[in-house]
């Protein structure tokens, strides 16, 4: 007793000397400013919802909660579980930060009261050395109304499987109840209270945006506990309150009000469970940052960031990176799809004009002809980009129907499949023999005949290079900005010509020779074209059989890396290495394939 004594003076003395040395340099927050709560009634538990200021922490131990109501008694119940801390006055000790629940059931010992008196009891300190005086607080609760046995929810009449009427359970919305936080312009918290004795389903928790002008990214839960449920099995579910993140893509930055649709699912441990349901709940977002992809979610060593697609990525370069940023990584992209075979025609229509010139041309006169050709090119790229952006929001809102999400996937897996070689991909006969004969007449070697060719060439292999260009163009329109969406067609197209540049100064000289190299680049564009379709289809297939589609992806592309070739002593090192990580690729893609089956959905 005398030691308890002796702590808590000088946990006192520690106070308000700490006050006296601080006051000027820092701002010390009240008891009642560090550590706030909310507290309310699910009809048979109170919650209490803390919220610990940054720089502050609560004891656990030092946490008590008593009724003050002669007609009510609280339930055992359990403190959560806090943080380890080594503290100078009370030793090992958890604390708790940031925001924390508390459920403390109760009973009512005789006619129903309209309030309850709650006596909290808490002490906390701050990270910069001072810690409070033990703290008591009494907070009055307006109970929930009580409705009587003939107003009770029949859940399992109304479930359709279980028979009889139960007065016991709550009313959905009192057992699970839907809250929508805005983080920022792109991220909105979901949460759901869930009531102590019942358990919400996480398969069956979903988030959608009723918006021609925003889009849902993947709703991020945190891992639930596993449940061998009567009903359906093993199940992972929450007892408890749930919070999880939604990421939004939007089409413009101004701040708006958007609907979103929640649906899920739970029961109560007593037995029975709730038919699904849906709710509608509008939030209001602030300004936005990011315009056409999904945020960029903090990164979390536990639940991890939400998927985004390489789309998004390049929407987020586009709209907030350095120009200079964006024609770096535009022209990059161009050099790649330059090192592919559907632009390889280029090199010897380029040859064949600069051989017009004669045999005497200089490096000075091959490169100008070749910068031609290539501005010729870029012309057509860069409009095709500026018409794209100009549709913006258009385009956008058509992207979100489902038939054409269905369409665009489908078309993604025709065009890879041409990718593979099953078939070529090509202008129908007419229409290329018309080009053809149009740009026979232009094979002199004057600047304008080049850049003539280089548009018309642009054309040509325009169905070969497709895939990149589509999902180009579709980064354009989400961005909306035409100035932006020009220059980084311009970039590509220059990436795609800068081979060509190098052909021109050489005279001509300079040809790089097909070879399997080649086709395993265009190989490597096939399957991000497949990925691609796969993610746009993830919008409207159920978790499992998306992470069954990306399994199969990924074991095929395992395949082509020669992951279940055999080997021979003749084997060269990348031959090697390409087996390794191809063997990889098909052990991951297996275990996606089985976790798909066992109805995992990530």
């Amino acid at each position: 007793m005398l030691k308890k004594l002796l702590i808590n003076t000088l946990i006192a003395s520690s106070t308000l000397l700490a006050y006296t040395a601080f006051a000027q340099e820092n701002e010390i927050l009240r008891p009642q400013e560090a550590y706030r709560y909310a507290v309310f009634d699910t009809g048979d538990a109170i919650e209490i919802d803390w919220l610990v200021e940054d720089g502050y922490y609560l004891y656990r131990n030092k946490m008590s909660y008593a009724s003050g109501t002669e007609t009510i008694a609280l339930k055992a119940f359990d403190l959560p579980q806090g943080e380890h801390h080594e503290d100078e006055f009370f030793g090992v000790q958890q604390i708790y930060r940031d925001r924390f629940f508390v459920s403390i059931p109760y009973t009512e010992l005789s006619a129903s009261p309209e309030t309850l008196e709650l006596v909290i009891k808490s002490q906390g300190c701050a990270d910069i050395g001072i810690c409070y005086p033990p703290q008591t607080w009494t907070e009055t609760i307006q109970l929930a109304a009580r409705n009587d046995s003939s107003e009770k929810l029949t859940l399992g009449e109304s479930f359709g499987l279980f028979g009889g009427a139960n007065s016991d359970f709550l009313p959905v919305d009192e057992a699970f109840e839907p809250i929508l936080t805005a983080i920022d312009g792109n991220n909105v918290e979901v949460a759901i209270r869930v009531a102590d004795g019942y358990y919400l389903y996480k398969d069956k928790f979903s988030a959608t945006v009723l918006s021609d002008v925003a889009q849902a990214g993947r709703l991020e839960l945190p891992a639930g506990e596993i449940k061998n449920d009567q009903y359906f099995g093993e199940m992972e579910v929450y007892h408890g309150d749930v919070f999880g993140k939604l990421s939004i893509a939007r089409a413009t930055p101004a701040a708006m009000d958007v609907e979103i649709e929640l649906k899920y699912q739970g029961c109560a441990d007593g037995g029975i469970c709730y038919p699904p349901a849906t709710r509608v709940l509008s939030v209001s977002l602030p300004e936005a940052t990011t315009v056409g992809a999904l945020a960029a979610v903090a990164a979390s060593t536990d639940s991890g960031a939400p998927m985004i697609s390489e789309q998004g990525r390049l929407a987020q370069v586009i709209t907030t990176a350095h120009i200079g940023s964006v024609i770096a990584i535009f022209f990059g992209l161009g050099l790649l799809l330059a090192f592919t075979p559907c632009v390889l025609p280029m090199i010897p229509i380029l040859s064949g004009i600069i051989a017009g010139e004669g045999d005497n041309i200089s490096p000075a006169r091959g490169f100008s002809l070749a910068l031609s050709y290539v501005m010729g090119m870029a012309l057509i790229y860069t409009a095709a980009g500026v018409g794209a952006a100009a549709a913006g929001l258009q385009l956008q809102a058509m992207f979100n129907q489902p038939w054409v999400l269905i369409l665009f996937s489908s078309l993604f897996v025709v065009l890879a499949l041409g990718m593979f070689g099953m078939f070529e991909l090509q202008m129908p006969s007419a229409i290329q023999t018309r080009l053809a004969g149009i740009s026979g007449n232009q094979k002199s070697g004057t600047a304008i005949g080049a850049f003539v060719m280089g548009g018309l060439s642009a054309l040509v292999v325009t169905a070969c290079v497709a895939p990149a260009l589509i999902a180009t163009l579709t980064v354009m329109a989400q961005t909306g900005d035409m100035l932006r969406g020009g220059t980084a067609l311009f970039a590509m197209s220059l990436g795609m010509g800068a081979p060509l540049l190098l052909v021109g100064a050489a005279q001509g000289k300079l040809l790089p020779k097909a070879g399997a190299w080649m086709v395993a680049v265009k190989s490597a564009f096939g399957f991000m074209m497949l990925g691609m379709g796969i993610w746009m289809m993830a919008r409207i297939l159920p978790g499992e059989v998306t992470l069954a589609a990306y399994g199969v992806l990924i074991f095929m592309a395992g395949v082509f890396l020669g992951g279940l070739t055999q080997l021979t002593p003749e084997s060269l090192g990348v031959q090697k290495l390409g087996k390794g990580v191809g063997l990889l690729a098909v052990i991951y893609g297996a275990v996606l394939l089985v976790g798909s089956l066992a109805g995992g959905d990530s």
